[in-house]
């Protein structure tokens, strides 16, 4: 019975704008029948669904971080950011992590010819310190 719990708050968390919108619906079709009169429907479905949705998802979605205010969150480099938000997401294993990171290190030390020195030396220093950060 816990599974069945915690799968409907799960969807309740997750979810809760389906069914807002499922129980708005319903109170569109139910309306005119406690109510007696027929424009209620239309009224109760324009108010829930464009007005309350609407206001309820704007209340309730969280603020993003602003990558300034998270000290290294981004390094400048795609492979190396998507590589970290695998491991953080657990997608990947730690081990995994250590063999891709080991090899984005030496396909960096091959600098292109039009690229900016300090980028390259910039993401090659990134890379190194979060080698060595995830050895300790």
């Amino acid at each position: 019975m816990s599974g069945l719990l915690r799968r409907v708050s799960w969807n309740l968390r997750r979810r809760w704008r389906r069914v807002f919108a499922l129980l708005v619906i319903g109170a569109g079709v139910l309306a005119p029948f406690i109510t007696g009169l027929w424009w209620t429907l239309p009224l109760v479905w324009f108010l829930g669904l464009f007005i309350l949705l609407p206001l309820a998802h704007t209340l309730a979605k969280p603020v993003p971080e602003r990558d300034e205010e998270r000290p290294g969150a981004r390094t400048g480099d795609p492979a190396l950011d998507a590589l970290r938000e695998r491991y953080a997401r657990d997608e990947i294993d730690e081990e995994t992590f250590e063999r891709k990171l080991e090899r984005l290190l030496e396909t960096e030390d091959a600098t292109p010819a039009e690229h900016d020195d300090t980028v390259t030396d910039r993401v090659r220093e990134n890379v190194r310190r979060e080698v060595e950060r995830i050895r300790e």
